[in-house]
C-alpha cells in the first residue's frame, strides 16, 4: 500500500494528469479484482460447508429409512399372517364344540398383534428446521416433505387396529374363554387351577355378534394396513434410493 501511495503522490506532483488517471483506474481495477477473488473463495467455502452438511443429513436420513424398511418388512409378514388367522377364525363360525380342535381354539384366542413403531426423528428434524434448505434436489425435497404425513396415516391405522383388539376383541374373548386354558399346559399347578375355573365356551364366543363384528372389523382394518405397509415401504425405498444416488454423486 505504501508503494501505491508513493506512486500516486509522484504522479500528482509531476503534473501528469493523464498518467495519474490511468494509474488510478488500474488501482481501482486491482481492488475490484481482489474483492471478486475473495468473494469467490468465500462462496466456494460456503458451498463446501453446505455440501458437508447436506451429506450428513443424507446419511442420517438413510440410516433411519433403512431401519424403517426392516420394520415394514416385518409388519407386512405380520399383517399377512394376521389376515390368514382371522380368516380361519371366521371360517370356524358355526362349528360344533366337537369340531373345534385345539389348534382352532388357539387361533381364536391368539390376538397375535404387535404395533410397528416406525422411526421419524431424522425426517421430522429436517422438515421442521433449516436443514431442509441444504437439500438441493427438488424431487428429494418433495419426497421428504410428504413422508411425515405417510407415517402419520400409518400410525393412525395402527391405532384403529389396536383399539379394536383392546376394547372389543379382548373383552369378548375374556367373557367367554378362561385364560387358564391358554397356560394350563405349562405347569401341573396351572392345570389343577383350570379344574376350578369356569368352563370356556368357544362356540358361544364364535356365535357372539359382538365378537363377530369386532373380528370382521379387525380383518378389514388389517387388510387396509397391509396395503398401507406395502405402499409405505415402496415410498420409503424410493427415498432411500434417491438418497443413495445423492450420496454417491
Amino acid at each position: 500500500m505504501k508503494v501505491f501511495r508513493k506512486i500516486r503522490l509522484s504522479l500528482v506532483f509531476s503534473g501528469k494528469t493523464k498518467s495519474y488517471l490511468v494509474y488510478a483506474l488500474g488501482e481501482i481495477l486491482l481492488i475490484v479484482i481482489g474483492i471478486l477473488i475473495a468473494w469467490k473463495i468465500n462462496t466456494l467455502n460456503d458451498k463446501q460447508k453446505n455440501k458437508v452438511v447436506e451429506l450428513k443429513i443424507y446419511q442420517t436420513l438413510n440410516e433411519e429409512l433403512a431401519a424403517n424398511l426392516k420394520l415394514l418388512d416385518s409388519s407386512i409378514i405380520s399383517y399377512t399372517e394376521s389376515v390368514k388367522i382371522i380368516n380361519n377364525t371366521i371360517r370356524s363360525i358355526g362349528l360344533t364344540s366337537e369340531q373345534l380342535t385345539e389348534d382352532i381354539k388357539q387361533e381364536i384366542v391368539n390376538i397375535n398383534y404387535k404395533s410397528t413403531q416406525l422411526h421419524n426423528g431424522a425426517i421430522n428434524s429436517v422438515n421442521s428446521t433449516n436443514k431442509f434448505e441444504f437439500i438441493e434436489s427438488v424431487l428429494l425435497k418433495d419426497l421428504i416433505a410428504s413422508y411425515p404425513s405417510e407415517l402419520d396415516n400409518f400410525e393412525s391405522q395402527e391405532n384403529k387396529i389396536k383399539n379394536i383388539i383392546v376394547n372389543r376383541l379382548q373383552p369378548a374373548i375374556e367373557s367367554h374363554v378362561s385364560l387358564l386354558d391358554i397356560i394350563s399346559e405349562r405347569d401341573f399347578e396351572f392345570s389343577r387351577a383350570k379344574a376350578f375355573s369356569q368352563a370356556s365356551n368357544y362356540s358361544e364366543l364364535l356365535n357372539s355378534r359382538e365378537f363377530q363384528n369386532a373380528l370382521v372389523d379387525r380383518l378389514l382394518q388389517t387388510e387396509n394396513q397391509l396395503v398401507n405397509s406395502e405402499s409405505l415401504r415402496a415410498k420409503t425405498k424410493t427415498i432411500a434410493i434417491k438418497l443413495n444416488n445423492e450420496l454417491n454423486d
